[in-house]
């Protein structure tokens, strides 16, 4: 009986184990052995299906170091989305990279891995298929705009941070649907230039206005600047939205002024956090588009910290007891403890001035000491 009870809860461990874990996997496509990380959250549970994320590195990065970057696990932790970093294969110089159709591209078929890995992943887990999205750094943006040109129905959204599209891309592109589009990009980017380049890549502008257009978004955007809450970051930003397309759809844009080639929260600017502004994104909508509206918040959203410029003490808000904690602009924990459903006074005299960001669950304020 002993032995019994020894060997059921080894199970249950197994199982708990199972259900929070990251993986690195590969599947052969093309003739070639393709890799990938895969996060499995801890909420994840085989009866309810849930959305399905993909995120690609950029030109010369990897799977891992988008993954460290982006922090995406953390907002899966909460948000419960499987989470997939695909990893690229070298081009003609030796680095890793996405094949989208430029100079030192291979013919490697990413577009066939993609669509593979959702199959995959579908045989493997409970995955809703109207909630798979894309979202990718540079290189990796070009290709969430290529897949959201050819693979789009699979696909309910699409994000770029520091990506455009071809010229092929932009020219034989042929959604299926209104497509739902994020675009994240810094003025001053010297490796996707903002204003594109005459070789190989739209400029910004051109490639909002081809989605406005498909879409048939409102021309007429809200423009809302971004609370510059970090002064030292060397950038402001602002929200663009093309609201009011067909199905719900909209095209929305955070112009970084004066950023570079830069993945905002991770390093550059410090107003915007690219990857929960991406999830609070994708959230919106799936294959058949909006499903919240753009003022609806995801479940827990509901932090709210002031004064965002300090002299020792914030007050923070929140509809429910949790744990908190603040890191610095390094990344390194700080300071970290209890709050209560309602408002929280939190004493940070003892910390140098600087800014510091409060995380709550898979969301995140930033603020000032001064």
């Amino acid at each position: 009986m002993l032995k019994f009870k020894l060997i059921l809860i080894t199970l249950l461990i197994s199982q708990e184990n199972i259900c929070q874990q990251t993986i690195d996997g590969s599947i052969f496509h093309d003739g070639i052995q393709r890799q990938y990380k895969l996060y499995i959250p801890a909420s994840y549970n085989s009866n309810h299906s849930v959305p399905l994320v993909f995120s690609f590195h950029g030109l010369t990065s990897n799977a891992n170091l988008n993954f460290f970057y982006t922090k995406f696990h953390e907002i899966a932790d909460t948000a419960g989305f499987i989470l997939i970093h695909p990893q690229g294969t070298l081009n003609a110089i030796g680095v890793p990279h996405w094949n989208v159709g430029v100079l030192g591209s291979t013919n490697s078929d990413d577009i066939g891995f993609t669509d593979a890995l959702i199959d995959t992943l579908m045989a493997n887990y409970n995955i809703d298929e109207n909630r798979i999205y894309t979202c990718g750094m540079s290189n990796g943006g070009f290709l969430s705009f290529l897949l959201g040109c050819q693979l789009s129905h699979r696909f309910a959204a699409i994000a770029s941070v520091t990506g455009s599209m071809t010229f092929t891309t932009y020219n034989q592109c042929n959604p299926v649907h209104p497509t739902p589009v994020l675009q994240i990009h810094g003025t001053l980017d010297p490796t996707v230039p903002y204003n594109g380049s005459s070789l190989s890549m739209k400029p910004i502008n051109d490639v909002l206005a081809y989605w406005v257009n498909e879409n048939n978004c409102n021309p007429n955007p809200i423009v809302t600047p971004v609370p510059n809450i970090n002064l030292m970051d060397g950038s402001i930003a602002e929200h663009i939205n093309y609201h009011s397309g067909d199905n719900g759809s909209a095209v929305e844009h955070y112009k970084i002024i004066g950023g570079a080639h830069d993945w905002p929260g991770a390093w550059g600017n410090q107003d915007v956090d690219a990857s929960v502004e991406i999830w609070r994104f994708f959230y919106r909508y799936n294959l058949q588009n909006l499903i919240s509206s753009s003022t609806d918040r995801p479940k827990n959203e509901f932090l709210k910290v002031f004064p965002t410029a300090s002299y020792g003490e914030i007050y923070v808000n929140y509809n429910a007891n949790s744990r908190y904690s603040i890191y610095n602009l390094n990344g390194v924990l700080i300071k970290s403890g209890e709050i209560y459903s309602g408002e929280n006074k939190i004493n940070l005299n003892t910390i140098n001035k600087g800014v510091y960001t409060l995380k709550v669950s898979n969301e995140v304020r930033r603020f000032m000491i001064l």
